[in-house]
């Protein structure tokens, strides 16, 4: 494995921002270098310490079902090296790690599949019965799955700033009717597929977000990750169960250690700065991360 990589640092591409864990470079006025570095974000706050080959493993869990997933939506892929677009002593920073990609207009929302009773939305039904205006059957517990994924859209929040889930009605006003509706049958057939894919291979994914964006033609295409640990929620199957918090294969172990730890005395606030990661925190981070892409990916 290579060196953690915090922040990276090119000087042949101008950079356009640094977003929670990567990096945006413009290359010419069409494409983008993202480089997926090894931060890690919880609460939308970024952590201090890296995580070990994270953005390697981001990258090549979005290839693949990229890849996998490309007869659905088209992809914001260009198909070329990312190596061939920087300077020689640059390319050890974005080995592995990076996507060249068309430049779109991005969607002002994004595009959450739930499959299963969840995180915010188990704290949603448990107060109204519904989660992001989406009336569910009553009864259901904790981790239950639904009787059909739902769509809960959220907007973007800026960087420090926390998601904001909407409803189906607030997104068609936010990118209209027609364009809503699209995004909200492309998601879930995205999450379907996906779902059943990797249920063969021993995970639930039980949510997911997608964001999507529009070309130069106007045509919608899935951009950013997608599927990885960080924009989803892993489960292993054989310790699922109804009712309790299946111990996950994404970052939700460390929200709970976030949870419970007290900084000054107190529990944290939940906004920056970020408590500091302990040895086993990292160590476990990148060896979840790892449990996911070997599951998904290989033969």
């Amino acid at each position: 494995m290579t060196a953690a990589l915090y922040e990276s640092s090119l000087h042949s591409l101008p950079l356009i921002a640094r977003g929670k864990v990567r990096d945006n470079y413009a290359v010419g006025e069409d494409r983008l270098l993202m480089v997926a570095t090894d931060r890690l974000s919880a609460f939308d706050v970024v952590m201090n310490e890296p995580i070990p080959g994270k953005g390697e493993t981001l990258t090549k869990m979005a290839l693949f079902w990229f890849a996998r997933l490309g007869h659905i939506v088209p992809n914001h892929l260009t198909g070329e090296d990312p190596e061939s677009v920087v300077a020689p002593d640059e390319r050890e920073q974005v080995r592995g790690r990076s996507m060249l990609v068309k430049r779109l207009k991005p969607l002002p929302v994004e595009a959450v599949v739930r499959g299963y009773l969840a995180g915010s939305g188990w704290k949603e039904y448990q107060l109204s019965g519904s989660v992001c205006g989406v009336k569910l059957p009553p009864g259901l517990k904790n981790a239950s799955k639904l009787p059909e994924p739902i769509f809960t859209p959220a907007t973007k929040a800026e960087m420090g700033e926390h998601d904001e889930n909407i409803s189906f009605e607030r997104m068609e006003q936010i990118v209209g009717t027609e364009l809503a509706a699209k995004v909200r049958d492309v998601s879930i057939r995205l999450y379907k597929e996906a779902a059943e894919y990797a249920l063969t291979r021993g995970i639930i994914i039980a949510d997911t977000k997608f964001e999507f964006g529009l070309d130069k033609d106007g045509t919608l295409t899935l951009m950013d990750e997608i599927l990885t640990p960080d924009s989803s929620r892993f489960w292993p199957v054989e310790e699922y169960s109804e009712g309790n918090n299946p111990p996950s294969f994404d970052k939700q172990f460390v929200r709970d250690w976030l949870e419970s730890v007290r900084v000054d005395g107190r529990l944290w606030n939940k906004r920056s700065p970020a408590p500091t990661l302990h040895s086993d925190i990292v160590a476990l981070s990148t060896k979840r991360y790892q449990i996911a892409l070997h599951a998904l990916t290989e033969k």
